[in-house]
């Protein structure tokens, strides 16, 4: 590839693809709708709290790989993501008052279900065994029909209620139950599977921002890429096999016989502009809730909480945080009602005044596509009918569900995809 390489959109997906393609020495113009980058994982200041937060709590593992391989080329800040030094989970019933941790031990060989102080309270090692059907589904699935979780894995007992289901449903953001069996395998393959040297948590408890985004546009900057902001994609101009012009909300851009696009925006908004394209059409909502006060000394930098409406609580220097996925049920709950009853239970676990801080509570309706086998099935690939271009986003054929290190594998996927292509029509001709 000798021409330039528009990418359209700027969240992570977008960023990794640019960043990838910059070490490819490739010329990269990135374009954005938004005044700043960051897309759906970025940091911006909330005057009801009076606080710089994140649109969303992102909790991220030492074996997303690709997140961390980023990290380093961009020269992201050391203490970019923080978290403790093996991999411990801090959990806590609300119901029952119990509170536990569970300890994987670092090599791939899972000793520590024999140990009880490393596992859930109340479970057997046996009881372990419980995703093997996931996993043997998953192996033997055909053409990306795996079936449902709830299909080859009992959901329902202790182990499940404390553990499967709230990691599965973080990580999938839709009902375990009824979610596409080979992206859960997927990720427990790549998490509890490898060991407990990937699941050691890592959380960027300086923003989203300073961790990911900033230090990426530094990057592109520093290696000459362009960077136009406002700019809103508004048509393709589709000529025979490949993209001929971007109609930009300020005027169009015409391409160049060796340009390309790296096209990664959300999938509704590719749908309108390749009305052909297979995305996901069902999606899953979720809301988070901060509470403007500084978490007591020696809370949990994070903590999973079970038998209540707050599924995981983030202890941020100067506020606490709540992530609750799969919540379409919530999205009319009136926003007063979600904070005061979010804080009793925060009030609750640290023994804190039930008086209700400065709070602000954020529901995103479409969070992530609905992780069933059905939409998993209408994940488009990267590569496209259009020789100069590929897509980018978690919404594409990563084969992980809606996370950061999902998006960040798609986008190093699509400059794969565009290089791959380019070499394809250079042996042709």
């Amino acid at each position: 590839m000798m021409g330039t390489v528009h990418v359209v959109g700027s969240g992570l997906a977008g960023l990794s693809a640019a960043v990838a393609l910059v070490q490819r020495g490739q010329r990269v113009v990135l374009h954005e709708a938004a005044k700043q980058a960051g897309g759906r994982c970025r940091s911006y200041y909330d005057p009801a709290l009076g606080l710089t937060i994140d649109n969303g709590n992102h909790l991220l593992l030492s074996g997303n790989a690709d997140t961390l391989d980023f990290l380093r080329v961009v020269g992201a800040p050391a203490d970019a993501l923080s978290g403790p030094d093996e991999a411990v989970f801090d959990f806590a019933d609300l119901k029952s008052g119990e509170r536990w941790q569970l300890r994987p031990n670092a090599g791939r060989l899972p000793w520590w279900v024999l140990s009880p102080d490393r596992r859930v309270p109340g479970t057997r090692a046996r009881d372990y065994l419980a995703p093997l059907g996931i996993l043997m589904a998953a192996a033997g699935q055909r053409d990306g029909q795996g079936g449902t979780i709830g299909a080859h894995m009992r959901c329902e007992g202790p182990l499940y209620d404390r553990l499967w289901h709230p990691v599965l449903l973080a990580a999938l953001n839709t009902d375990p139950r009824e979610s596409d069996v080979g992206l859960a395998a997927k990720i427990l393959r790549e998490t509890l599977g490898a060991g407990g040297q990937a699941c050691r948590p890592l959380v960027a408890v300086g923003g989203l921002s300073a961790a990911l985004v900033d230090p990426a546009i530094r990057y592109l900057e520093a290696q000459g890429s362009e960077i136009r902001f406002g700019r809103r994609l508004r048509a393709l101009g589709l000529g025979r096999g490949r993209v001929e012009r971007l109609g930009f909300s300020d005027g169009p851009s015409v391409l160049g016989p060796d340009d390309s696009v790296v096209l990664a925006l959300p999938p509704w908004v590719a749908a309108e502009l390749l009305p052909d394209l297979p995305t996901p059409r069902e999606y899953r909502s979720i809301v988070n809730a901060h509470f403007a006060l500084a978490p007591k000394p020696g809370s949990p930098l994070f903590l999973g909480v079970v038998n209540g409406l707050t599924e995981w609580l983030f202890a941020y220097p100067d506020r606490y945080s709540v992530t609750i996925s799969g919540a379409d049920r919530l999205l009319d709950v009136p926003r007063e009602d979600l904070a005061r009853e979010i804080w009793g239970e925060i009030a609750q676990l640290g023994n804190l005044a039930r008086e209700l801080p400065s709070w602000q509570i954020v529901k995103e309706k479409r969070a992530t596509f609905a992780a069933t086998p059905a939409e998993a099935a209408r994940r488009a690939r990267a590569e496209t009918a259009y020789d100069n271009l590929v897509l980018a986003g978690d919404w594409t054929a990563t084969g992980l569900p809606s996370t950061i290190e999902g998006a960040i594998r798609s986008g190093r996927t699509a400059a794969r995809a565009l290089a791959c292509g380019a070499a394809r029509t250079r042996g042709a001709a």
